[in-house]
């Protein structure tokens, strides 16, 4: 082991224990494993302006901000050559997260009765242009908003350009602090290499303090100054072409002698455990050329040498070096953590360009979210944030049709499905819009101003007209159980007539109870189901998604510029979402998780389940430009080296056929029994809960149970 690797094997270690405080001393989380740590108790506390104790607003934003930076514990350690680390959840330390003063009662009956997360004061899901970042650095972000403070006069953008200066002054203030702290750690510490490593630290924040970086080093610790700022701010995880990004810093470093590959990696290796924010590696630049470069393949090395909780995703196209998708599957393969992810390339680019985008833009938006793409800088999108339950949806349709005593068909429940699915798209669009006009009132994007096209420009928040594209995403969960069971109705009831409607009826107000239930409910679930080609339940699948996605593009409006775009995801809200939800009639019981995301429910095909699953999810793409993920959980038996081409092959397939995004699990089914049973034995077990990997230990039992009866399932 060489030096760097036993500095490695330390972060890693240190990692553990910090995840084990976590658990500890915040309990269980349901969501990506951030590199937060434990802040130290009763260190810092919000300073609310609202009777309700909460805060709101650009003042109060802009005042708990600066109050932190100013009083944010420092973080420094002898074998990580960044500086930095995020500890607090401005936004979660909050009461209330949507400002009480601008309600939307008007919304909520629907709301409630189509089970819709309308992400009304939701933060951040676009991306920052760090492009921009290095470029300026931070006194060149002051500079900026000195230049547009002059031209841009009126009371309220005079007063939005010197808030965010206040917050670039609390930044570097934050940063000086560090600089401060590792001179004084120099001085102290007798070991000359320790003396040496804190030094190189303090001169590393020392030029960028004020100035754009200028080394590789350099501009790796200015990205963590931002996402670090930006995430302890409103947990912003927006990433963006990292290959690209550090290319040319790399690239001058080696021709002046300042680095080699081995550091590279060390300190990428620093820098992605510093936090595992969505990064993209190789996809076409706006020419359409494939941009892998050496910097793609050090990051995968810095990944494999850390092997932690990763958010990395790998562009897939007809010209992407065929060496880096070999080598991301390889790793995929051999460290079974569930990364990279793999998005696919010429659907999201065809799909965005239907919008009214040319190719170029197009190819800018990359994958940096759960499930997301963004234009880095360039657009607003409530990405993963509003998401309507289909299933619900369906639920109440089903119940209508019965209840109102005429005669009962397919065609009439589908009629009613469509009204209320209708209604519910409607009604999400319609919190996105009140979203849109208060939200600068409730959670004004600060940080995210500063990196982005317009907002400084503007002299207005990004949400507030500032953003230069309003691209604004609804989700579709549960498609499955709602295919399945227009199937299994068309098929058991209408078209065999071996059960009658007024039977399915009583069968799922008892919940399949009894012999004569679950005799129904195998009736039920052995119909013809999604993910089995040409079966009714795929053809359901199919109008499902046109109907939704012509619903939901409706919503656009050329006179605002608001954009409405389609997609299918559940994120982790498959069990929030299913206990809201009666039993179905694809045989589901009542307050069972829904289907995941694009996926069809387990067991749709006896045999060829991977083919299966990557034609039929790449079918019922929306096709529009947001995703329909392809969540893969592959068995460890056939995840081997010797079957690295098969799934390179079924990769390039999915993404052929119309494939966005494929999320990747490897897991050994008795591990993850065992893990279920006692988490503490398996503190580096790492799972693709869906568009993020956690580890299995942070979650709550009901997650691990999501996780393992998918495994099992499969």
């Amino acid at each position: 082991m060489d030096l760097y690797d036993s500095k490695i094997t330390a972060l890693c270690d240190l990692k553990r224990i910090q995840t084990r405080e976590k658990i500890e001393y915040e309990g269980l989380l349901d969501e990506d494993d951030y590199g937060r740590i434990v802040p130290p108790k009763g260190h810092w506390n919000i300073i609310p302006n609202h009777p309700d104790g909460s805060f709101y607003g650009f003042d109060a934003w802009t005042d708990n901000f600066c109050s932190l930076m100013d009083a944010h514990p420092l973080y420094l350690n002898k074998y990580d050559v960044f500086a930095g680390r995020w500890m607090y959840f401005m936004s979660k330390m909050r009461k209330n997260k949507w400002n009480p003063d601008y309600p939307y009662t008007f919304l909520k009956p629907n709301i409630e009765k189509y089970d819709i997360i309308c992400g009304i004061g939701d933060d951040a899901h676009f991306a920052p242009d760090f492009q921009l970042g290095v470029k300026l650095g931070w006194q060149g972000i002051l500079d900026k908003i000195a230049y547009y403070e002059a031209i841009n006069t009126t009371p309220e953008q005079q007063h939005f350009y010197e808030l965010h200066k206040r917050a670039v002054r609390s930044i570097q203030g934050w940063i000086k602090r560090h600089i401060d702290e590792a001179k004084r750690l120099a001085t102290l510490t007798s070991v000359e290499e320790e003396k040496e490593h804190f030094w190189q630290i303090a001169e590393t924040n020392e030029a960028i303090l004020n100035n754009p970086p200028q080394t590789f080093r350099q501009a790796c610790q200015w990205i963590i100054w931002y996402h670090l700022a930006s995430r302890t701010y409103n947990r912003d995880g927006a990433g963006d072409q990292l290959d690209v990004l550090l290319y040319p810093f790399y690239q001058q470093d080696l021709q002046e002698g300042r680095i080699n590959r081995e550091t590279a990696i060390y300190w990428l290796a620093c820098f992605l455990i510093n936090d595992p924010i969505y990064w993209q590696l190789g996809g076409p630049d706006e020419n359409g050329k494939d941009q892998t470069n050496e910097v793609s393949f050090l990051i995968l090395e810095a990944a494999d040498k850390i092997n932690t909780s990763l958010n990395i995703t790998v562009r897939v196209h007809d010209e992407l070096n065929p060496e880096l998708l070999r080598k991301s599957v390889e790793y995929l393969v051999k460290n079974k953590n569930g990364w990279p992810r793999f998005s696919g390339n010429d659907a999201l680019v065809k799909g965005f360009m239907r919008n009214g985008y040319n190719v170029g833009l197009a190819r800018k938006r990359i994958a940096v979210g759960c499930n997301w793409m963004s234009i880095p800088g360039m657009e607003y999108t409530m990405n993963d944030l509003v998401k309507i339950n289909m299933a619900k949806v369906f639920e109440v349709a089903f119940n209508e049709m019965m209840e109102c005593g005429k005669k009962y068909s397919i065609q009439r429940l589908w009629e009613l499905f469509s009204t209320h699915l209708d209604i519910a798209v409607q009604t999400a669009a319609d919190g996105i819009r009140h979203h849109l006009k208060y939200q600068r009132y409730n959670e004004p994007e600060l940080i995210l101003n500063l990196l982005s096209h317009g907002p400084l420009e503007k002299g207005c928040d990004v949400a507030a007209g500032g953003a230069k594209f309003l691209n604004l995403a609804i989700d579709g969960a549960g498609i499955a159980i709602v295919a399945d069971s227009f199937a299994a109705l068309q098929q058991r009831v209408e078209e065999e007539k071996r059960i009658t409607w007024e039977e399915v009826a009583l069968q799922l107000q008892n919940n399949y109870a009894g012999a004569e239930g679950e005799k129904v409910r195998s009736l039920m679930r052995t119909s013809q189901r999604y993910g089995a080609q040409d079966s009714l339940g795929e053809i359901w699948a199919l109008q499902i998604s046109k109907l939704f996605t012509n619903l939901v593009i409706r919503q656009s409006d050329e006179k605002t510029g608001q954009r409405y775009i389609p997609g299918f995801f559940s994120w982790a809200n498959t069990v929030g979402f299913g206990e809201h939800v009666g039993a179905t009639p694809d045989g589901r019981l009542a307050g069972t998780p829904i289907s995941h995301g694009a996926n069809p429910s387990p067991g749709f095909v006896s045999d060829g389940a991977s083919l299966a699953l990557a034609t039929a999810i790449a079918k019922i793409q929306p096709g529009y430009g947001n995703t329909a993920p392809m969540q893969w959980e592959l068995d460890p038996g056939f995840a081997k080296q010797e079957n690295v081409d098969v799934i390179m092959a079924i990769i390039k397939t999915h993404c052929k056929l119309g494939g966005t995004l494929i999320n990747v699990n490897i897991m050994n089914k008795e591990v993850v029994l065992e893990a279920h049973k006692d988490p503490s034995k398996y503190p580096d077990l790492v799972v693709r809960v869906t568009g993020f990997t956690a580890y299995f230990c942070m979650l709550s039992p009901q997650f691990r149970q999501l996780v393992v009866d998918r495994i099992l399932e499969n």
